[in-house]
């Protein structure tokens, strides 16, 4: 794990077209077992980015060191106008991670996992409400009428009061969706969403998605859907054994792939 790490903000002025979100050669390993090999993505505002891949690939690692959940050893991430460089060389001027720099950065993403980890002791509308009045010290009457607007929109809003076990899975995905974007982050991260979900309740969550991408949602997700990404995503990245396989635009590399490995994977997928 790196055990240094440089921080700040760039001084160049980024444009519409630069990316909201980079990633430079994200390298992780666990005892030894490199699970990312030099990954890189980029994504501008408004890009769905639909990461593909085995299990074991790197996609949920991936994800957690965008997010800062796991520290990458080596690499640099920017999101916006702020950069992090990550190594382990105290000679090169490096810095040990803060608390408060890590939260700085998070707050720029919405992350959903696969099992939606809601707190189950609140209510929805508590859910949705906690980070923006517990973290951002925001107005608590906006923030309620905010998350109202946000279950509106996953079609959550007669189940502001139930608790999570009172949910289906797909409910409580929509509700961690709207959790996430309580934070106004500049782009969600989704982990596999629908992966836990029983096959029936798949096509709930991933309609709340596409209309998230209709209204320029800036997105990064890990997923097993073909068609979705095909049909919803700007731009599809293929890992295999925590390395870039293959990318590029869905049309390209979903109907013509390049790589053999890819050319199984959605054989196997289908």
């Amino acid at each position: 794990m790196a055990d240094f790490f440089t921080y700040g903000k760039t001084t160049q002025d980024y444009g519409e077209t630069d990316p909201i979100i980079s990633a430079i050669k994200i390298h992780k390993q666990y005892d030894g077992l490199a699970v990312l090999k030099g990954v890189s993505l980029n994504a501008k505002r408004g890009d769905v980015v639909a990461i593909l891949g085995s299990s074991g690939s790197g996609k949920s690692t991936l994800l957690k060191c965008l997010n800062l959940l796991e520290v990458p050893d080596a690499g640099s991430l920017r999101i916006d106008k702020e950069s992090i460089y990550f190594g382990s060389n105290e000679k090169e001027g490096l810095s040990k991670l803060s608390k408060k720099q890590i939260i700085r950065m998070r707050l720029g993403l919405g992350m959903v996992f696969q099992h939606f980890n809601l707190w189950s002791h609140m209510t929805v509308i508590e859910n949705v409400t906690e980070a923006p009045i517990r973290v951002l010290k925001r107005n608590k009457i906006e923030c309620i009428a905010e998350a109202e607007e946000l279950l509106a929109k996953v079609g959550m809003t007669d189940k502001r009061n139930y608790y999570p076990i009172h949910l289906s899975g797909g409910q409580q995905q929509r509700v961690a969706i709207a959790r996430a974007l309580a934070i106004k982050p500049k782009v969600l991260l989704l982990d596999e969403p629908t992966s836990s979900l029983d096959p029936e309740l798949v096509g709930e969550v991933l309609e709340v998605i596409r209309c998230l991408a209709k209204e320029g949602t800036t997105m990064l997700v890990a997923t097993h859907e073909i068609q979705f990404a095909r049909n919803v995503s700007s731009n599809v990245i293929f890992l295999n054994d925590g390395a870039v396989e293959e990318e590029g635009c869905p049309r390209d590399i979903l109907s013509n792939p390049a790589s053999e490995r890819l050319k199984q994977f959605l054989s196997a997928e289908h």
